[in-house]
């Protein structure tokens, strides 16, 4: 995009600068020509503090614009209002393109055309419309991006949530498992507790009787026998072994006695056995 230059050596210049101005106009016009606009700009600046015109508001705006400071080569063309407004527009469509404004730069060209139909005008009409669109283009895509990562983050939040929510209910879960262990693992000890003191006190009864038992047991042979077999500490048991002789004279008297209880038997009776037992002649009688 070109920048047009209004040389500054019209009479109505001359007549309102002095003889100074003029020439330091004229040394920021072949500076200008050079491409020495940072010296082209400086001497201008000096001019404008004594004698600021329209033309040289201009002509200062276009070396701005040459040395890349759009900004101020826009607040330059602002204030040249007189010159010629096609060219002026014209300048200001191409600052405001340069500085990434393309909304206002179409304005301006739009308005340059107003005043006069220009090729170049109308390509950088249509080269700033198309920067425009492509500009709207990725703002929609850079919101739509905005939109996506505000989802994904939301998304991604909520995932987290969930994945916090999940551990603190797995880690409460775990919490309660351990809990039950412990009470069930409290309840085991006291049940083994409980039963251990009942085997002890179990033990300690049967112990007790055991011991009494005991007791008894040696009480029980501590007592002399009856009649029928026990023991008599105050009489001595003397066993006699019988021989069969003696088993029979004891048979013989049991059944004499037996016979003496009916009536049956001699007043008389000899006791028979080895050691009693005499001699009788021939004429001794039988009973």
């Amino acid at each position: 995009m070109k920048i047009l230059w209004i040389l500054l050596t019209t009479l109505t210049t001359f007549l309102q600068a002095g003889i100074t101005d003029f020439k330091t106009i004229e040394k920021a016009n072949k500076a200008y020509a050079a491409e020495e606009y940072a010296k082209s700009a400086k001497l201008l600046e000096n001019i404008k503090k004594s004698n600021a015109t329209s033309e040289l508001h201009y002509n200062l705006g276009n070396t701005y614009y040459k040395k890349g400071h759009y900004e101020k080569a826009i607040e330059e063309y602002k204030t040249s209002q007189g010159v010629d407004e096609a060219l002026r527009q014209y300048n200001l469509g191409n600052s405001y393109y340069q500085n990434g404004d393309f909304n206002k730069s179409v304005e301006s060209f739009k308005e340059s055309l107003k005043h006069k139909d220009d090729p170049d005008t109308r390509n950088n009409l249509e080269t700033a419309k198309k920067a425009l669109k492509k500009k709207k283009e990725q703002q929609k895509k850079q919101e739509e991006q905005k939109d996506k990562d505000k989802k994904d983050d939301k998304k991604n939040e909520d995932k987290e949530n969930k994945d916090d929510k999940q551990k603190d209910k797995k880690d409460k879960n775990e919490q309660n498992k351990d809990e039950k262990k412990k009470q069930e693992d409290k309840k085991n000890q006291e049940k083994k507790k409980k039963d251990q003191e009942e085997k002890d006190k179990k033990n300690k009864k049967d112990g007790k009787e055991k011991e009494e038992s005991k007791k008894d047991s040696e009480k029980e042979k501590q007592k002399p026998k009856d009649e029928k077999g026990k023991k008599d500490t105050s009489k001595p048991h003397e066993q006699k072994k019988m021989s069969k002789e003696d088993k029979l004279n004891e048979q013989e008297l049991k059944r004499l006695m037996k016979k003496m209880q009916k009536g049956k038997t001699p007043t008389m009776m000899y006791q028979m056995g080895k050691e009693n037992k005499g001699q009788r002649s021939e004429d001794a009688k039988p009973w």
